[in-house]
């Protein structure tokens, strides 16, 4: 990922998520995110419900939802998340399932 903007009430970042791979199932206290999906296809899984993006769709993700994205395709996924809340830090992810092992 990239930081693109952060202050005391939103962080903004780029990420890019690669062919075949998914971000880990997690969940946050302190911040809700909203992501549009720049480039590819997007699944998401939003508490327990499968959703598909496009380009230029966009999802709310509720602060204590738990949640991920995965790309399926052979193609790299593009994603800006947008962050709102009351802490940003990396510590606010409170990981479930992670195929990273972090």
């Amino acid at each position: 990922f990239e930081n693109l903007l952060e202050t005391e009430n939103v962080k903004v970042k780029k990420i890019i998520v690669n062919p075949k791979s998914r971000l880990s199932l997690q969940f946050h206290n302190y911040r809700s995110e909203h992501w549009v999906i720049i480039k590819g296809i997007a699944k998401i899984l939003l508490d327990g419900k499968i959703i598909e993006l496009h380009e230029k769709q966009s999802i709310d993700i509720p602060a204590g939802s738990k949640h991920y994205i995965s790309n399926e395709t052979d193609s790299e996924l593009i994603f800006i998340e947008v962050q709102m809340g009351t802490y940003f830090g990396e510590d606010d992810i409170v990981r479930i399932d992670d195929p990273y092992q972090r």
